[in-house]
């Protein structure tokens, strides 16, 4: 089960679907609310427009699949795989991760603010132009992933590792590099202006 920020429980749901073959199927503003989906196979499932409210998702497989202005709000993903899984423009706020894996995930425009990725391994993940706004990455491995354009206001970043990653255009306000690894990682100008302020050095001009 994914810890929850703030102790708050998973929201129970009300109905499964379980072992089921989605392999390939095409969801088009589809609704589904509370619905336990375990063991359903999901690879290069395409979605559009369709929302996932307060759902689980056990050992639920994602490859391969794209998904397109859709919604998982408040979603439980436990040990999921995400290789080469798109999402583009969709919400996944609030949305809880735990044992998931997430090769070569891409992810860009769109809401995952107050979602939670404690421990994951995103080492070369991509997201781009996102609100992850207090999303948990606590001990997050990050390295060689791409943050552009990424508001990461608020996040939690204890002792996760950014180590090679590209980081330029976003907000890394909440990031203190006395407790996260951020070695070699690529950052523009007015990040590392921020950096010096938070290691407490004075920015004069030359």
């Amino acid at each position: 089960m994914a810890d929850r920020k703030y102790g708050e429980p998973a929201p129970p749901t009300t109905s499964t679907i379980r072992g089921e073959d989605w392999y390939g199927r095409t969801l088009t503003a589809e609704q589904y609310r509370r619905v336990e989906f375990l063991d359903v196979d999901m690879a290069e499932i395409t979605t559009e427009n369709t929302v996932f409210d307060e759902c689980s998702f056990r050992g639920v497989a994602f490859n391969l699949s794209a998904h397109t202005n859709s919604g998982f709000l408040n979603c439980t993903f436990s040990a999921c795989s995400f290789f080469d899984a798109t999402f583009t423009s969709c919400k996944l706020t609030g949305s809880m991760f735990d044992g998931c894996t997430y090769s070569l995930l891409k992810a860009s425009g769109g809401d995952w603010s107050f979602a939670g990725l404690p421990g994951a391994d995103l080492r070369g993940a991509s997201f781009r132009e996102l609100r992850m706004r207090e999303v948990d990455l606590t001990g997050a491995r990050c390295q060689k992933a791409t943050f552009r354009d990424i508001d990461l206001s608020g996040a939690w970043l204890t002792k996760a590792d950014f180590s090679d990653a590209d980081l330029r255009g976003s907000d890394i306000s909440a990031l203190d590099p006395y407790n996260v690894e951020v070695a070699r990682a690529v950052i523009d100008p007015d990040q590392a202006i921020t950096l010096a302020f938070t290691l407490g050095l004075k920015v004069l001009p030359a």
